[in-house]
């Protein structure tokens, strides 16, 4: 058959006596192979039997190794899952962390966009970006390769060198070690210990001298920085971290960048719970602990400019300053402020007023706590979120949480009350009232293994959901016990520390998500679920805070041992070769936890901090009979009671 005028196609047509033609050539082939197997000898066709038996046999005996090895693909996720079910409830120990080589400083490249530590996660910025870094995980995960001549070396997926036989994932000539039930203290001595974090801090202090220097916040991976206000966010967040570690030759060099290089006269917009928390009170706590003037009048600086925020009707502050103008505005999207941004800057400017004799700052914000206590829509002394500038009253209510944008109010109550001495009841009135709501509101255990939790509350509707931000709250109640408050609130201070510290060691890589769910129905096998969505650690302090707290007044040497584990996480997890540690998104993916490239400044301001604080048992270092931490960690000291 042909087609018209398409002499390029051909078509082939298949007669009767064609295709009978095909199929006796089959046929021939057949008897052909048979007739030649039979002209074989009898020793040729012995030998080709016996060949095929030995394979057959040899295939037989392998197969169950391959099954299984096919079987593992299929089933390593649900057996890791198990796994960690069925964990006991211990520690599990981990390597010392290994020194990193020195690199060569390449240039400054790129600026990115940096997440709030509390308060709303979508405040905006207002960032440039520059450079490209479309390559840096392609870059990274190459990092994986085994090297050349390497043969008792691997690399990890950030680069970091580690030892095969200090491994986490294996044993050495396949030995199945038991875990004790904590780490024990003679093996890492509170030398050992603190040197570690020290070793840490000097490492990720590395990576922002030689890449961020002077900028916000370091970008580890691309080797290259971020701002937010430009302000040296990181360097001032560390301040008092390299004072109390003892590191002199960093702290100097920071302290001459300060002198020298750091101006707030600038035409740039800042938050002003974010720059009162982190800057403020670093300058404020670096002052105290060094005695310069230097710090004291750069904090009365940045003070005087950040109190345009309260020019409201209501006397409820903006969220956003122009340091330079001297302007305030809220959020482009809202006229609310979260109800933790607003009263989480009492402690700093209560003591800027006590300093310099100026009582405007501690009006302001007393003012903002004032009309708090006196507003209607709490629940059981729990407040909602948003509260709002103009109207000064709570918006969208009904929703009552302890995680992000109410978090601090709860603790800063507590605080002020210790700050002052022990005299401003109001504030021991409010905390008191709103732990009770918590217990009665938003308390419950988990399933199967009775995980005390707190979780949230939704126009009456109870959800099982913990932010990694709550546990502030079993070192504030432990604070609270400390200072003559129930002695209950030290028990469940402890309940809920366990429960944090599961937050981490039911995780693959040991280190804790940032939101988490309880499961509470019955036939449950596990007690924690983790959204794909929330699964990022972005290296917070939380736990390792309560932590702090907790071996400081039980002594109980387990808190200084979960405390190990985690430090040994963030080194085999984030650290960066090169220098600085990331933030990842998966915190259930050992192998490839996806890091974030980005350092956040609290992470050397309050994570690092409270871990040598914790290693340490001088209890005159930051004496908490002496000293109260704002929430960035700066130490502030407890106002003289005759004050």
């Amino acid at each position: 058959m042909q087609i018209p005028n398409r002499p390029d196609y051909v078509s082939i047509h298949f007669t009767g006596q064609q295709s009978r033609s095909y199929n006796n050539n089959k046929q021939w082939r057949r008897q052909s192979c048979w007739r030649k197997w039979k002209q074989l000898s009898r020793l040729q066709r012995s030998l080709a039997l016996f060949m095929l038996l030995l394979l057959f046999i040899c295939g037989m005996a392998s197969y169950p190794t391959v099954a299984k090895h096919l079987r593992g693909f299929s089933e390593r996720e649900q057996d890791a899952e198990r796994s960690i079910l069925l964990r006991p409830l211990r520690p599990h120990v981990l390597p010392e962390p290994v020194k990193q080589g020195q690199h060569p400083l390449p240039e400054q490249l790129s600026q990115r966009k940096l997440s709030n530590k509390r308060g709303p996660p979508i405040l905006q910025n207002r960032l440039q970006t520059k450079g490209n870094t479309s390559n840096i995980l392609s870059e990274d995960k190459a990092a994986d390769v085994r090297k050349e001549g390497e043969e008792d070396r691997v690399i990890s997926w950030h680069g970091a060198v580690i030892d095969t036989d200090q491994a986490t994932d294996g044993n050495k000539d396949g030995e199945n070690k038991e875990d004790s039930p904590h780490v024990k203290h003679s093996q890492d001595s509170e030398a050992s210990r603190i040197e570690a974090v020290r070793e840490a801090f000097t490492h990720a202090w590395k990576g922002y001298r030689d890449y961020a220097w002077g900028h916000d916040e370091l970008r580890p991976i691309s080797r290259s920085y971020s701002e937010w206000f430009g302000l040296g966010l990181t360097l001032i967040d560390a301040l008092d971290t390299m004072w109390i570690l003892g590191l002199k030759q960093e702290f100097e060099e920071a302290r001459r960048w300060v002198a020298t290089e750091l101006t707030f006269n600038k035409n740039v917009d800042v938050n002003l719970f974010e720059s009162t928390i982190r800057i403020l009170g670093g300058l404020l706590s670096t002052y105290h602990l060094t005695g310069d003037s230097l710090f004291l009048d750069k904090a009365k600086d940045i003070g005087s400019r950040l109190m345009p925020a309260f020019n409201t009707q209501s006397k409820i502050p903006y969220s956003d300053v122009n340091i330079g103008k001297g302007t305030a505005h809220p959020p482009r999207w809202t006229s609310d402020s979260t109800v933790a941004e607003v009263t989480s800057i009492q402690l700093e400017f209560r003591e800027l007023s006590r300093l310099t004799q100026e009582p405007q700052y501690q009006a302001a914000v007393a003012e903002v706590m004032n009309q708090v206590h006196k507003l209607d829509g709490k629940l059981d002394g729990l407040v909602p979120m948003f509260i709002n500038t103009n109207s000064g009253q709570f918006s969208h209510q009904g929703i009552y949480t302890l995680g992000a944008r109410a978090d601090s109010y709860y603790e800063y109550l507590l605080k002020q009350w210790i700050q002052g001495g022990k005299k401003e009841n109001q504030f021991l009135e409010d905390y008191l009232q709103a732990i009770e709501g918590v217990k009665k509101n938003l308390l419950q255990k988990s399933s199967p293994n009775g995980l005390v939790f707190v979780g949230e509350l939704s126009h009456g509707q109870f959800s099982p959901k913990m932010d990694h931000l709550v546990c502030f709250l079993p070192g504030t109640l432990a604070l609270g016990a400390h200072n003559g408050l129930p002695a209950d609130h030290m028990d469940l201070a402890k309940e809920l520390m366990q429960t944090c510290y599961q937050m981490y060691l039911q995780m693959e890589t040991g280190l804790s998500p940032e939101i988490v769910h309880f499961i509470m129905h019955q036939d449950s096998t596990r007690d924690i679920d983790v959204k794909p969505a929330d699964r990022h650690n972005l290296l917070r302090p939380e736990t390792v805070e309560s932590l702090f707290y907790l071996y400081r007044f039980t002594k109980d040497r387990k808190y200084q041992d979960w405390g190990w584990e985690i430090l040994q996480n963030f080194n085999k997890y984030t650290k960066v070769s090169s220098g600085g540690y990331t933030s990842i998104n998966n915190v259930r993916d050992p192998d490839y936890p996806s890091p974030r490239d980005k350092m956040e400044s609290f992470f050397l301001g309050e994570t690092l901090k409270y871990l040598y604080l914790l290693f340490s048992d001088d209890l005159d270092l930051i004496s908490l009979d002496k000293y109260v931490f704002n929430t960035e960690a700066h130490p502030l000291p407890i106002w003289p009671s005759t004050q």
